[in-house]
């Protein structure tokens, strides 16, 4: 994904999140547990993906004993999709389980794969323009790919198994903005108003850049300071910085990847403003460029199961950092 950079400055506004609404949250997942009909709906580089306000598709978090899902190449056809494959029916309801117990039993935390492998078999879809609350942007975008052509989609959905995996065995109850569950999409809107709905404690949009060869490392962007149309990030930009700083000392720790050298000054952090999932946000959230998968170097790290491993306990480390304070 190509990257571009603003200059625009966030002025922090600190809020507290997850306290009075964890008890409302918590709350209400024990009778949607039980009642099974919990139902949501569902970002690159410089594309992100983000839908058009049809039914919500249905969200499955996990448990802690749950496995990573099947790699996202390993998908099901349009016609296996619940509502024949139209992707505003709602699937079948799954509610969210939480641990009982672990530092983070009661935190909800939202992890939105950037990309959805067929995204490229719907370009009508994906290019429609939508609100994010500023201006008009499209839909979804098919994300980059390495030279050898493994998919950014696939990499992001992967890495939010296992972030997945990870934050469940800490007792968090986790939501992905899409699993492998429809045929393109989830739009930008979407992805952000899932994580409003849940009122996540956190949510974290994983992606890989697609930059020139020679730039590599890694980056956090950060929710500027946007307040406009259907958008006004006033009361995230505080917090959204702080979980951003933490997932980028976690994440040069476990990975011992560098902050990116070619944007963020070596700092591993970027502020924009024309993301939808940033600007339509309610929640802490920021991206993560993982990498540079048009930089070689890069890519094989990309490309190794080990070194995603270690990116989710990077993502991990910093989301349980800034949920834990």
């Amino acid at each position: 994904m190509a990257t571009v950079s603003y200059d625009e400055s966030p002025q922090p506004v600190r809020s507290r999140f997850g306290r009075n609404r964890l008890t409302v949250t918590v709350a209400a997942l024990v009778p949607t547990a039980l009642a099974g009909v919990l139902v949501w709906q569902g970002v690159s580089g410089a594309g992100e993906s983000d839908g058009d306000g049809g039914p919500p598709a249905a969200k499955a978090a996990v448990s802690p004993s749950a496995s990573a899902s099947a790699p996202a190449s390993a998908s099901a056809p349009a016609d296996d999709v619940p509502g024949g494959g139209d992707p505003t029916a709602p699937t079948a309801p799954t509610a969210p389980t939480t641990a009982p117990s672990g530092p983070l039993a009661g935190k909800v935390v939202v992890i939105d794969p950037g990309h959805n492998p067929r995204n490229r078999d719907h370009t009508a879809e994906i290019n429609k323009k939508v609100d994010i609350g500023t201006t008009r942007k499209e839909c979804d975008t098919t994300g980059t790919s390495t030279n050898a052509g493994y998919p950014e989609a696939e990499f992001t959905l992967d890495v939010a198994h296992r972030l997945r995996d990870l934050l469940a065995k800490e007792g968090a109850t986790v939501t992905l903005t899409y699993d492998n569950d429809r045929p393109f999409g989830p739009c930008i809107d979407e992805r952000a108003r899932i994580g409003n709905t849940a009122e996540a404690d956190a949510v974290v949009s994983v992606h890989a850049d697609g930059s020139a060869a020679g730039n590599r490392g890694f980056h956090v962007i950060l929710p500027a300071l946007v307040k406009g149309g259907g958008a006004d990030t006033s009361a995230i930009v505080g917090p959204s910085r702080e979980l951003g700083e933490r997932i980028v000392g976690n994440f040069v720790r476990e990975t011992g990847s560098a902050p990116a050298n070619y944007i963020g000054s070596g700092t591993g952090l970027d502020v924009r403003s024309d993301l939808g999932g940033l600007n339509l946000s309610t929640v802490p959230k920021v991206f993560i460029e993982c990498g540079n998968m048009r930089d070689s170097k890069d890519a094989a790290l990309l490309t190794s199961a080990e070194w995603r491993q270690k990116a989710a306990r990077g993502l991990a480390g910093g989301i349980s950092g800034f949920l834990e304070k």
